[in-house]
């Protein structure tokens, strides 16, 4: 028998299902992510059309089905209106979303993940805080959370706090010095760049949008994540390829 289910969550993207329905998907506090169907959404006169749409955060009622769940009503607390009129702005909340979706799953506790991408929004919103920092802040958070992170607080070769200047992603983080002669792999890496990934690393997701950095360190963060992604995602995010032409 099927049952009525209230989630905490946000849309992370949404699709069109024959002439007047929808399909959301939904990063949820208490399901992970999940996929309803919203019938009627696309009507004017739905009472939840505007609930549907990606970048939407609130309170959801489904009917839990056997295989599916139906979307019953929904209580909207925020609708990210200062991210979705900002193309730059909706481009990078449309990556956190595909990137979210990419590494959650349904019934698995994805809380963390769901608050980071919520405050990475709030963070693109509120417009002080450089949204390329945010995006390098978010991907190496996110997967930090999804249980792939870099080592940034010793050398993953020798395991010494002494001298960190190096990073090499095939190796999944920092090295020291000397272990840098033993490959070519390694990219220099400042000590502001190193203590800034600590404070990312270490820190709970309601402080990680409380800094900034030079764009010296910037331009190393954006080599550091790029280089730690390509090695350890295998998936082309669409998003990316328009948030590149911007």
């Amino acid at each position: 028998m099927g049952q009525e289910i209230k989630v905490t969550g946000l849309v992370l993207n949404a699709g069109n299902i024959g002439e007047f329905d929808k399909r959301v998907t939904l990063l949820t506090k208490e399901r992970g992510r999940i996929t309803a169907f919203a019938r009627g959404a696309k009507k004017a006169t739905s009472p939840y059309a505007a609930a549907c749409q990606p970048l939407t955060f609130g309170e959801f009622s489904l009917y839990e089905g056997r295989s599916s769940f139906n979307l019953m009503w929904a209580d909207v607390g925020h609708y990210f209106e200062g991210v979705k009129e900002d193309l730059l702005l909706v481009s990078y909340g449309s990556y956190f979303c595909e990137f979210a979706s990419y590494l959650t799953r349904e019934n698995n506790d994805e809380k963390e993940i769901l608050k980071l991408l919520y405050l990475s929004l709030r963070a693109l919103e509120k417009k002080t805080i450089d949204p390329k920092l945010i995006r390098r802040v978010f991907e190496i958070k996110l997967m930090a959370l999804y249980g792939q992170g870099m080592e940034v607080f010793c050398c993953t070769q020798c395991g010494s706090t002494e001298d960190l200047s190096c990073f090499d992603s095939s190796a999944g983080g920092i090295l020291c010095s000397n272990c840098r002669k033993s490959g070519g792999r390694a990219v220099h890496i400042s000590g502001s760049a190193v203590y800034t990934l600590q404070f990312i690393l270490s820190s709970p997701p309601e402080k990680l949008y409380t800094f900034r950095v030079s764009k010296e360190v910037l331009k190393e963060l954006d080599s550091v994540s790029e280089s730690f992604l390509k090695q350890y995602v295998s998936h082309h995010f669409k998003s990316l390829d328009f948030l590149k032409l911007l």
